[in-house]
């Protein structure tokens, strides 16, 4: 009797990794960075991933903290590390590596003068409505670029982001301003699933989207540093500004913790113009 050989599972260590990061379901950046620091560090540690010590992990994150790499790198960095060696090789080691504090940045955000100067300045309609609903329901890149026609419910003025960070869905705005305009380009896409699609099919990149976002951003003539993201911060902030309760903020955002929310209470320019300075009190 013959029977059907199953190939062995690989032992290159960097290959069980992937296939374990994609079984979990992690998303797609998050395994391309894990992959990327478990390969940087074998590559400067010089060893099987059998004969890792304690000693090694912290000789390549002070590597990186003398390549001048931001605590967020590092962060990153460790968890990456972690999760192949707690996880996969069952190593203790971890318990004794003391992780950098984060840095607090302040997000960019966009005033909203300079989201009407933005939006005014791009005559495209598909670029024009990307980034309007960027702003309009505070989405990420990575979710603007896989929202389907399926996602927009025009009726109850809401707009479904299916599994977005974390692999969660949730529900945030669709906006009245643009409802019209929306709908009649939606219809023109007729058999395309994707509201924002690439001329060669399929999604638009988000490499695209930054672009189509950096044109708009040099047309306008603003000088701030903003990306993509500041639209989300944008969103957030005003929300904030005009009244909104910050845990329906958090629910819009789809953040796990408030913690991550009440960052834009530290943006919020609306309470500032209530406190006057001392100085005109003199």
């Amino acid at each position: 009797m013959n029977y059907i050989k199953h190939p062995y599972p690989s032992q290159d260590p960097i290959k069980k990794l992937e296939q374990e990061l994609r079984i979990r379901g992690l998303s797609p950046k998050t395994i391309k960075a894990y992959l990327g620091y478990n390969k940087n560090f074998l590559k400067f540690i010089k060893k099987s991933p059998k004969f890792i010590i304690i000693k090694d992990i912290k000789k390549y994150l002070e590597y990186l903290a003398n390549q001048k790499r931001s605590n967020t790198t590092l962060n990153l960095a460790i968890n990456a590390l972690k999760f192949y060696y707690s996880q996969i090789m069952h190593r203790r080691f971890f318990n004794y590596v003391k992780r950098p504090k984060k840095e607090l940045y302040l997000p960019v955000v966009l005033s909203k003068q300079e989201i009407k100067k933005l939006l005014s300045q791009i005559t495209n309609v598909k670029h024009k409505l990307l980034l309007a609903l960027m702003y309009a329901s505070g989405l990420r890149v990575s979710e603007i670029n896989h929202l389907k026609t399926k996602d927009l419910d025009f009726d109850n003025q809401v707009l479904w982001v299916r599994s977005g960070k974390g692999q969660k869905d949730r529900q945030t705005l669709l906006p009245q301003n643009i409802n019209q305009i929306l709908q009649k380009y939606v219809k023109s896409l007729k058999l395309i699933d994707y509201v924002f699609a690439s001329n060669r099919g399929g999604n638009l990149s988000e490499r695209s989207i930054q672009k189509i976002f950096k044109q708009a951003l040099k047309k306008s003539k603003i000088k701030k540093q903003a990306t993509c993201h500041s639209l989300r911060h944008s969103f957030a902030t005003h929300l904030l500004e005009q009244g909104t309760d910050i845990r329906y903020i958090q629910k819009l955002l789809g953040h796990k913790r408030l913690e991550t929310t009440q960052i834009y209470t530290q943006v919020s320019s609306q309470k500032l113009k209530d406190i006057k300075s001392p100085l005109d009190n003199l």
